[in-house]
């Protein structure tokens, strides 16, 4: 039998690459999927390249109490909540505006922390169940031009410390923080520097989506039953060569 059959895994910021690579690897064990994210379209076209009849979306901004408890309620009880929905911008360090701060802080942090608070409430209850967010390497080596966005990434990793304690034993808590991934988000910082990025990993190349989302399975699936409070970093070697 796959490990996932019949379990229903949410996944925010489904649209995106490593979304669709982890709805995808799912699906191939057998779960029920739930993808959420802001462009509806984009989630269309995730349905369509995915297939088969266990991929469920919904458009949504995750913004509102009553949204996530009525997706949540929907969809329980759910086994994983994979938290990926963020957003990547330049920060100018602007002393007169703190638009981009505050954008960074609410979509990669605070809509963290209240998905997760919302989990709690619809998770499965055979077996503890799964929350897996995302920060980046960005909270390790530090960010000259995304400062916001690296504060609010390593806001993840206090969070997912703070609730593996909180949730246990019901509840494993942990975080992947990816590298220099090949997806949408990361187009204009590979034309951009991309050359000089690669010449420190060194694989010497990006990562795949398939290889953050496998280690996100991992983290769902029995083998990890003993790991949480955990971090763990997915950059080819960036970060610790």
């Amino acid at each position: 039998m796959a490990e996932f059959a019949g379990r229903r895994i949410v996944i925010t910021g489904g649209a995106g690459g490593i979304g669709v690579a982890t709805a995808r690897t799912f699906l191939d064990h057998g779960a029920h999927v739930l993808l959420l994210d802001l462009d509806e379209q984009r989630l269309n076209e995730a349905k369509a390249a995915l297939g088969g009849t266990r991929v469920f979306t919904a458009a949504t901004d995750l913004s509102s109490l009553a949204v996530r408890d009525d997706l949540l309620a929907r969809a329980k009880p759910v086994y994983a909540l994979v938290n990926l929905a963020g957003l990547f911008e330049p920060d100018p360090l602007d002393p007169e505006d703190h638009s981009v701060w505050d954008r960074a802080i609410a979509a990669n942090l605070t809509n963290a922390y209240d998905m997760a608070v919302a989990f709690r409430r619809y998770v499965d209850t055979r077996g503890p169940a799964r929350l897996v967010f995302a920060s980046s390497v960005a909270f390790r080596r530090g960010s000259p031009g995304y400062a916001a966005y690296g504060a609010a990434k390593g806001g993840i990793v206090g969070l997912t410390r703070s609730l593996a304690r909180r949730f246990a034993p019901d509840v494993l808590v942990n975080a992947v923080a990816p590298g220099v991934i090949v997806t949408r988000m990361s187009e204009q910082i590979i034309a951009e520097r991309g050359d000089a990025y690669r010449q420190d990993i060194p694989l010497q190349r990006f990562g795949e989506p398939g290889e953050v989302a496998s280690v996100i399975r991992f983290l769902c699936s029995r083998d990890a039953s003993y790991i949480t409070g955990q971090t763990i970093t997915v950059d080819g070697g960036l970060t610790n060569a």
